[in-house]
């Protein structure tokens, strides 16, 4: 997810009103009694990052939504990739504003992942949504997107109620000029950013990393009632650092074990539909 902060220009703009948009009335956010499942690039411990394999095991795994990393192509199409160059997850190198989406689609990241998945393509984001369609929502976090493509491809396939779109706030300024009712979810970063990112883009969902998510940067979103999204990658992706979050506040979990998230949370009553979820691929 997004790290860096925000600039003094930023901050300027918003203090002086260039955001013009009016402050979402207070109100304490209750304790969620159900928690959100955002399987991050898919099931990627297992599955290809940000592949359709890996997207559709979030979907069996009983995710409510799969995160996928949205770039550009030097021809305009928007594919999925968390990197900016395909160095990592391909055999080729190169950054992908660079390459054609021919060229592109031509990478097998599944081969790269291992030999079970060769043949596995780098999806397009109308893939991605047309996969989830009906299914699960989609966290897109936008590395390079143009706003108005982005806006109108989540439109066309009728995804705009099962989405939270992520980026930096200048982006998810211009998403929010084009479509008001489409969730923006910028960083929290800070109590004084947070405060005023709610006041001026009537925010429903903030995202919270390692770094914000303390209990002032927390009560920012409360007092507005929106919706708290956390990572629990790494150490803190198994019970203990899940009941921390709820604990703290979070209504939805991203993590690299959707699994057995979905597995933890019905054993304590609070995943967001039952069923019976297995934690092996």
């Amino acid at each position: 997810m997004l790290k860096q902060t925000l600039t003094a220009s930023l901050m300027c703009c918003l203090a002086t009103g260039i955001i013009r948009a009016q402050a979402a009335p207070a109100t304490l956010g209750a304790k969620p009694k159900t928690i959100m499942v955002i399987s991050h690039r898919g099931e990627h411990l297992h599955h290809p990052e940000n592949t359709l394999p890996a997207y559709q095991r979030a979907i069996d795994a009983g995710a409510d939504f799969f995160e996928v990393d949205v770039q550009t192509t030097a021809d305009g199409k928007l594919v999925l990739m968390h990197d900016n160059t395909v160095d990592r997850t391909t055999a080729a190198k190169g950054p992908i504003k660079s390459m054609t989406f021919d060229q592109m689609r031509a990478l097998d990241p599944g081969a790269k992942f291992s030999a079970e998945f060769a043949g596995t393509k780098v999806p397009t984001f109308d893939e991605a949504l047309d996969l989830a369609h009906g299914k699960i929502g989609v966290y897109v976090d936008t590395k390079n997107a143009d706003p108005q493509q982005l806006v109108d491809t989540i439109v066309k396939h009728d995804m705009q109620d099962h989405v939270v779109i992520y980026g930096n706030p200048f982006f998810l300024y211009e998403v929010h000029k084009i479509r008001p009712d489409l969730k923006v979810m910028p960083e929290a970063q800070s109590v004084d950013i947070c405060r005023l990112l709610v006041k001026n883009m009537q925010l429903k969902v903030l995202a919270y990393s390692a770094g914000d998510w303390n209990p002032e940067t927390i009560a920012c979103a409360q007092k507005v009632d929106a919706d708290l999204y956390v990572d629990r990658m790494g150490k803190t992706d198994a019970p203990a650092g899940w009941q921390e979050a709820i604990d703290m506040g979070a209504t939805g979990i991203q993590t690299d074990r959707p699994a057995e998230l979905v597995e933890w949370l019905r054993s304590v009553h609070m995943a967001t539909h039952p069923g019976t979820a297995t934690a092996s691929r």
